[in-house]
């Protein structure tokens, strides 16, 4: 494939963008498979990284999402590009390249793949969530006994566990919702975190049905902001924030700035008249 064929295949997952070029250094790269220039919306692919087309395409795709994010977000887009908003841009266009053919998701097709991801579910996702959530079964024990003698759970998980109290909190949580141990404990935790049933229940679908723990992420920020999704509202957040935030580190400046004139007061040295009673 040349670069206007790859920009050509980019445009069928999403037409409606901003301009951008896809430019082939022809070289090869230790470093990375390619890059994203905001500034000149240029997609840099470093092609003699490839042994294939589909290799070619994932990145692709990936600076593409880099394209999307950049362009599109109702706020300025910070220093760190790999963020929960862009990795969900990134797997939307995935799934719509998988689904036009433009991508070939090998993980679905080839057969020691599907083995292997067989038996790593079966073997460690599924029995790490069950003990898990055994173990969050024990943890409730474990409060019961210190509600009978009048200790602190906290302190007995926290200096005879040696565990964090946070997540102790998690793991008890994944056997109270009776969370599917099938998802495995990583995405156990993301679920038990949610407060609502309702929004609980969705997000435990969709890690059944194979979305990844950032679009599940998204998907619940998603929802949450949903009231004030309009990029005005988002704005104006923003500069509330920001707003607090410099007015919080103006206040620590002027307070350091007191502490150092009273340094300054006291490390004067005092004055004489007769010089001459000082030592020589």
């Amino acid at each position: 494939m040349n670069q206007d064929q790859v920009k050509e295949q980019l445009l069928r997952l999403d037409e409606d963008v901003e301009e951008f070029a896809v430019v082939f250094t022809g070289k090869k790269s230790k470093k990375a498979n390619g890059l994203y220039y905001p500034d000149s919306r240029e997609i840099i692919i470093h092609n003699h990284n490839f042994d294939e087309d589909n290799q070619l395409m994932y990145t692709a795709v990936h600076e593409f999402a880099h394209h999307v994010h950049f362009t599109r977000s109702p706020v300025p887009v910070g220093n760190r590009a790999h963020t929960i908003e862009f990795r969900n841009i990134l797997h939307d266009l995935l799934e719509r390249a998988e689904e036009l053919g433009v991508y070939r998701n090998i993980f679905r097709t080839n057969a020691e793949f599907m083995a292997l991801t067989y038996r790593l579910r079966r073997d460690f996702l599924g029995p790490n969530g069950e003990l898990m959530k055994r173990f969050g079964a024990a943890l409730i024990e474990a409060q019961h006994l210190c509600e009978k003698y009048n200790a602190r759970f906290e302190d007995y998980v926290e200096r005879v566990l040696s565990l964090n109290t946070r997540n102790a909190n998690t793991i008890i949580k994944t056997h109270t919702y009776d969370i599917s141990p099938s998802i495995g404990y990583e995405n156990m935790a993301t679920v038990a975190g949610i407060a609502d049933p309702d929004k609980r229940q969705e997000a435990e679908e969709a890690f059944a049905g194979g979305k990844s723990p950032d679009r599940v992420k998204a998907m619940l920020k998603q929802d949450s902001e949903r009231s004030e999704q309009e990029p005005v509202e988002r704005l104006k957040k923003e500069k509330r924030r920001l707003e607090r935030t410099i007015q919080s580190l103006q206040d620590k400046l002027h307070s350091v700035e007191e502490r150092l004139e009273r340094y300054d007061t006291y490390e004067q040295p005092e004055e004489h008249d007769n010089i001459s009673s000082f030592p020589r």
